[in-house]
């Protein structure tokens, strides 16, 4: 494991303290096991959307007589996913294992919605992950959710275009602006990237990347400030880039964003490591063309924050938790899951599991990328995650209201920092009615 991802894990913490209301549902008990008692196997179902989940069950079922794992694919989080999960947990019919973002698992915990898993993650198991990815699944000193993947962020580019209007690659904010004006002076319909108003988590990776900290938990009080000083300079230089028509204002994977990348008038993408399969997944034709870079930063020097990143957490009624954890383990800490997922040609996973990285590069086909070594674009952006971030016990409150706003911006009925001023009155809102003590 690199040490650079060491340097910021005290800093990227969840907060134990604030934490202590969290309902803990806890498993269904120590007598489970992972076989039955008549020699059949166990069988539980699995939710999740990320690319490659198919072809990990498969293997998975062809490698294991003990456990039998029946996947469902359900909307992306944001999308559908969480508001179907929580409706299943609601209704008592939950699966046994769903795939939850990091940003997203504090709200799940607040509500009951998963069990504390930490009897089923020993030291040796947790050890093998980035500390980041611990401490963001854990939460009031217990463990809720098997963390996958990384996800630092990385900008993806049209190498052929760049190249052909001599645009030089940004590596600070401002050569981004410049590289977006000169994109547009050399073809009027192009653009160098996307303004996502339906997705809050990357506009809030950008905010971690500039050093922002929307929440922090002193003793039993969240602090939440989502218009601090970094983030209104985030806010306003992406207002700029919208005021001055530098780049498009699209639905993130919508119709709109996929075709405008066909047909080269969008040559930029500002995405996370998990973005490369998307890519490869949604432009095959266009392979060979498009290179990663490191996300551009205020400065110039290296700084990433973390776009999504996926856990696996065990519903709050599950019986079979041994078993559930027992296959979200091996997804997570075998060679053989990370490469069934990525031999998918669908994902470019960054596992969390710092030992799994080479198996994951070398499944990864590179030759979409002109046999560029993307892991390592990877590696070093995870390197040089912003410490001090955490995430809140309210995100969903948080970014339906700030996606809402969003959607207002571009017909000029509000604008970025309208919207992230909003987030933060209801995420304060939304706390006081929890009950919680909060400033902001």
């Amino acid at each position: 494991m690199s040490p650079r991802w060491n340097r910021t894990s005290h800093a990227i913490v969840g907060a134990a303290t604030a934490l202590a209301v969290l309902t803990a549902c806890g498993g269904s008990g120590e007598e489970e096991k992972n076989s039955a008692a008549d020699g059949k196997p166990v069988s539980i179902t699995f939710w999740g959307w990320a690319k490659g989940s198919k072809e990990v069950v498969d293997a998975f079922n062809a490698s294991h007589k003990d456990i039998r794992v029946k996947f469902e694919e359900i909307p992306s989080g944001n999308a559908g996913g969480y508001a179907k999960i929580s409706n299943a947990v609601k209704a008592g019919n939950a699966p046994d294992l769903v795939s939850i973002e990091y940003p997203m698992l504090p709200e799940f915990v607040s509500q009951g919605s998963v069990q504390d898993i930490s009897g089923h993650l020993t030291d040796d198991v947790k050890k093998k992950f980035l500390p980041q990815a611990v401490e963001l699944t854990t939460l009031g000193g217990k463990n809720w959710a098997v963390p996958f993947d990384a996800s630092p962020q990385a900008f993806y580019y049209r190498k052929d275009v760049f190249k052909k209007h001599g645009v030089e690659v940004p590596k600070t904010w401002d050569e981004f602006r410049k590289a977006a004006e000169n994109v547009k002076k050399a073809d009027k319909k192009a653009r160098i990237g996307t303004f996502f108003p339906d997705d809050p988590t990357t506009f809030q990776a950008m905010a971690w990347q500039a050093g922002a900290q929307w929440f922090k938990a002193e003793g039993d009080t969240w602090k939440v400030d989502t218009t601090d000083a970094a983030t209104t300079k985030v806010a306003s230089y992406w207002q700029g880039l919208l005021d001055d028509d530098l780049v498009r204002n699209n639905a993130s994977f919508s119709p709109e964003w996929t075709n405008s990348l066909k047909r080269g008038g969008t040559i930029g993408y500002l995405g996370a490591s998990w973005g490369a399969g998307v890519l490869a997944g949604t432009l095959p034709e266009q392979g060979g063309k498009w290179a990663v870079a490191p996300m551009p930063s205020w400065d110039g020097k290296p700084a990433s924050g973390m776009l999504g990143g996926s856990t696996f957490a065990v519903t709050k009624d599950s019986k079979k938790t041994a078993a559930a954890v027992e296959f979200a383990k091996w997804m997570t800490t075998t060679e053989a899951g990370v490469k069934a997922r990525i031999a998918s040609g669908t994902s470019s996973a960054f596992p969390a599991a710092a030992e799994l990285r080479p198996a994951a590069k070398e499944a990864f086909d590179a030759t979409y990328y002109g046999g560029q070594d993307i892991y390592q674009v990877f590696e070093d952006a995870g390197a040089s995650i912003t410490p001090n971030w955490a995430w809140g016990p309210s995100t969903g409150t948080t970014n339906t209201v700030i996606k809402d706003q969003f959607g207002k911006v571009t017909n000029g009925g509000a604008t970025i920092a309208d919207a992230v001023k909003a987030g933060h009155d209801a995420t304060v809102s939304e706390l006081k009615k929890r009950g919680l003590k909060v400033e902001g």
